[in-house]
């Protein structure tokens, strides 16, 4: 059976609103809580929801399987506000398995522990993905009574939960063995505690988020030995995570095809090196901001990581062509690449790129001061133009001339380019390429004209203030 889908995102954004029972409506007299096995609960059974002097019309006309059906469908404020229509209705309204997917991300304002231990105990084995998403007011204690009913639970994200600590991840390795996916990012009271216990009895998990987490070298080889299924690895601004964590990642998890380590200042070519060399499998790469890094880590990746399919890399301030002519000659697959502040980049990368990656869909040289109109000739002339490039960002590139605009108009599923403080970039230059592309976003900014002098020496130019200075 399809099941109704609540929105659960792991990185979804949402507006916070107010639910009009988000309590979820109370059991009625005559109803009773499901565990995730509805044939089998205690003193419940479809042929006793409806009464024989119940005169509803639907309920008379409309079998009760199709009823708990259609209620499948419904969001968590519908199927609430069905479970006060009526007994029959709360109770097929609140069956269990309605809710195996609950995203309360839009009601984090009024979510807090009591709801989610509520939640738990009725739903019990069928809750399968729950986004806690924002709900900072739940606590160790509520996640503790989850963790005991819904063992089921498979995907669960507990992102900016702020009062959670060690003792929540306790609770979800006794009882959820059966955990794929988890965020745990913004989780500022999380520690090595958390990972060692994830690593101990979650040996299902495939993806997690620690980032902004206090946790470790040690806390991620806890974690990789007993999990290596594990695929995502999110660990932006973890800056007491090492080499030795990516060490241990390319032994025991080398199946990963998404890392991020944005801005974990402590990693070094050396780690890189053996994480490329281990996870041939790696697709997805974040490492902006990784401030030690150098042309031996894109050298490696070009050698051993032939399916990348990302590179975010902005801020590498030791990057050359050398390293990125490499990767593009071996990593034929690239669709995403974030170049922003890599100063030391020149045309050649750029026609490399444009050579040898014809699936590339983003680019970003912002920032890349050494990029002329040469480069862009190059990109605007290859097969990924053409055929796949939809953003270009070319923000603070002083050489950029009309010339550049000029060379993209064969770009046809151009959708955005970036030209911020591009002072060479005029507006003519803008109506030239809209021309050719009318649906393109071009994000410019021009400076104001300065006003001419005015005539007669008569008046004074400064004022005091300027005059004085």
């Amino acid at each position: 059976m399809v099941r109704h889908q609540n929105g659960f995102d792991l990185n979804g954004c949402g507006r916070k609103s107010k639910s009009p029972d988000i309590a979820l409506a109370p059991i009625r007299n005559g109803s009773s809580q499901s565990n995730g096995h509805a044939s089998t609960s205690s003193g419940w059974k479809m042929p006793r929801v409806f009464s024989e002097t119940d005169d509803s019309l639907i309920n008379r006309k409309l079998p009760k399987e199709l009823l708990l059906r259609i209620f499948s469908w419904l969001d968590i404020v519908s199927l609430c506000r069905c479970a006060q229509v009526s007994k029959s209705w709360n109770v097929l309204a609140l069956d269990g398995s309605n809710w195996q997917q609950v995203d309360f991300f839009k009601f984090q304002v009024d979510v807090d522990s009591g709801v989610v231990e509520n939640l738990a105990r009725r739903c019990g084995g069928f809750l399968k993905v729950l986004s806690l998403s924002g709900c900072q007011a739940v606590g160790d204690p509520a996640l503790s009574t989850f963790a005991q009913h819904c063992n089921n639970i498979e995907k669960l994200n507990l992102q900016s939960c702020k009062k959670l600590t060690d003792r929540t991840c306790q609770s979800l390795s006794r009882h959820c063995p059966k955990l794929q996916v988890l965020d745990i990012s913004s989780c500022l009271n999380i520690t090595d505690q958390s990972l060692k216990a994830l690593g101990h009895s979650c040996s299902m998990l495939t993806s997690i988020n620690i980032s902004y987490c206090e946790v470790s070298s040690y806390g991620v080889r806890q974690m990789a030995e007993g999990c290596s299924k594990l695929k995502i690895f999110i660990a932006k601004y973890c800056i007491n995570i090492g080499d030795e964590a990516l060490f241990h990642l390319g032994r025991f998890c080398p199946d990963i095809e998404l890392v991020n380590l944005h801005a974990c200042r402590n990693i070094q070519d050396e780690g890189m090196m053996e994480l490329a060399e281990k996870c041939t499998k790696l697709r997805n790469l974040c490492i902006s901001n990784c401030s030690h890094l150098t042309d031996q880590t894109l050298l490696s990746l070009a050698a051993n990581c032939p399916d990348l399919v990302t590179l975010e890399c902005s801020g590498l301030s030791q990057l050359t062509d050398a390293g990125f002519q490499a990767l593009a000659r071996s990593c034929h697959n690239l669709e995403r690449m974030d170049l922003e502040e890599c100063v030391l980049i020149t045309d050649a990368s750029v026609s490399q790129l444009a050579a040898h990656c014809p699936c590339l869909e983003f680019l970003s040289l912002s920032h890349c001061e050494l990029i002329t109109d040469e480069g862009i000739r190059h990109l605007g002339s290859s097969p990924c133009s053409s055929e796949s490039l939809n953003v270009l960002e070319l923000d603070n590139c002083p050489l950029i001339t009309d010339q550049s605009l000029d060379h993209l108009v064969n770009c046809h599923n151009l959708q955005r380019i970036e030209l911020y403080d591009c002072q060479l970039i005029t507006r003519a230059g803008i109506r030239r390429l809209r021309n050719h592309l009318p649906s393109i976003k071009v994000h410019a900014y021009f400076a104001p004209v300065t006003p001419p002098p005015t005539s007669g020496g008569s008046r004074q130019r400064y004022c005091r203030c300027c005059i004085v200075l």
